[in-house]
């Protein structure tokens, strides 16, 4: 009983299915910066319109009389008028097959009693062109049911056309239908792939949009992994010199042992709070028990850093100006991570190149400038932009700096982080970029 119900539901629902895929405006055109044939459209259109006046042309002919008299108003009529409806296929492709269709059955009509019985019928060779050219445009923009529901309209259209005549004559339905069916296949093949790619483009910029949210996140859990482990330092060496200083002065007051431990217990909670906000992230990490809870990187350490990379074979010079001096933990290490990032990028994109690191200590803060030349051989593939970039440019922004990056006129790369000493103000940072 329930698939006699369903059964009858489709048979109601079909009238109204069918008016709807015979009327509904069709997709529309691929913006021209889209894959596949948008490109080509205006060559494409240009090549319709001379196949439309040749068509025009022999179709008027094939609309003469047959005892060589003048060509009558309406043949010339008839066969612009069929030829113009190719054109506006282009852009009304619905519009043109309902208009192509009613004038066969017209043109059918009228020259069918003043016709020759050895002419094609109910196509001439220009007019089956036409409908195929008008199916054809049609299949490229609807979905492949809509297209075969024109199809058999037609064809039903044109079966109509050879029963109601005055004389017989030479028919070609069975002929003309294989062109036909042709022409709506390869045009429902031709959307298919247009289809697929665009919808392949679209998921190839999600996917890329994926990847680059997922590593700026990675940075940004990596970079508080590393503020967790520079302020619980902090925090550490904070709550040990409360402690100790009452046994550093003789005979402490009472309100100064109070104070200090409050100064204890405050550092203390204030560690455990930190401890338990980004400890999830400590956990999640993939690296050993040990590499995670090492001393983090400063610019000590880049001397030694680029002793590996220069083992690696990548050409690398110094220079520093101004007076190096002891900077904010937070500072140095994404300094140190900045030139990491940098060196590991030349290595990948520029081997062969020669890199020079420039720190400038200024009176406001650090700058850091790592330069390459030009690559001497083949650099590996690149997955679109650089999501390295991204994590430098986090850590020039948590600190309040910018970070500048780009070709240099000699083909080579340049990165520029601008890092100031002092913190910037966190009322005024948004809240994703806080701990």
């Amino acid at each position: 009983m329930g698939d006699e119900q369903r059964l009858r539901a489709a048979l109601r629902r079909a009238p109204r299915a069918l008016f709807e895929d015979l009327t509904t405006p069709a997709d529309p055109l691929p913006a021209m910066g889209g894959p596949g044939w948008p490109v080509w459209r205006p060559v494409f259109g240009m090549v319709l319109v001379f196949c439309a006046v040749a068509l025009a042309v022999a179709q008027v002919s094939a609309l003469a009389p047959v005892d060589g008299g003048a060509v009558p108003g309406y043949a010339v009529l008839l066969g612009m008028g069929q030829a113009a409806v190719l054109i506006v296929g282009m852009f009304l492709p619905v519009s043109a097959w309902w208009a192509s269709t009613v004038l066969m059955v017209v043109t059918t009509r009228i020259t069918e009693p003043g016709s020759s019985p050895d002419a094609f019928f109910p196509w001439t060779v220009s007019g089956l062109l036409i409908q195929c050219g008008v199916l054809f445009l049609l299949a490229l923009r609807v979905r492949p049911r809509r297209a075969a529901g024109a199809l058999v309209i037609t064809l039903l259209a044109a079966l109509a056309c050879t029963v109601v005549t005055t004389r017989a004559h030479h028919y070609v339905l069975d002929r003309g239908t294989p062109v036909l069916i042709a022409a709506v296949v390869i045009g429902a093949s031709l959307r298919g792939l247009r289809v697929a790619r665009t919808q392949l483009v679209v998921q190839e910029e999600l996917t890329a949009g994926e990847r680059a949210r997922r590593t700026l996140l990675e940075e940004r859990n990596r970079i508080a992994r590393e503020l967790h482990d520079v302020v619980a330092h902090h925090m550490s060496v904070i709550s040990i010199q409360a402690q100790v200083a009452p046994h550093l002065v003789e005979n402490p007051s009472d309100e100064l042992r109070e104070n200090l431990a409050g100064i204890r217990q405050n550092a203390v909670e204030a560690l455990t709070e930190l401890r338990h906000v980004l400890g999830v992230l400590r956990s999640e990490d993939a690296l050993s028990k040990g590499a995670r809870h090492a001393p983090q990187p400063t610019l000590d350490r880049l001397d030694e850093l680029l002793a590996n990379v220069r083992g690696a074979g990548l050409v690398v010079t110094t220079a520093t100006t101004g007076t190096p001096r002891p900077l904010p933990p937070s500072v140095e290490l994404s300094a140190y991570r900045i030139v990491q990032e940098a060196l590991s990028n030349a290595m990948r994109h520029a081997p062969g190149a020669q890199v020079r690191v420039e720190t400038a200590y200024g009176t406001a803060g650090l700058t850091v400038r790592i330069t390459n030349t030009a690559s001497d051989g083949p650099a590996a593939p690149s997955r679109g932009m650089g999501h390295g970039l991204l994590g430098m440019r986090e850590r020039a922004a948590m600190l309040g700096g910018e970070l500048v990056t780009g070709r240099t006129p000699d083909g080579g790369y340049e990165v520029t982080a601008i890092l100031p000493v002092s913190a910037p103000d966190l009322a005024a940072l948004p809240a994703e970029d806080t701990l």
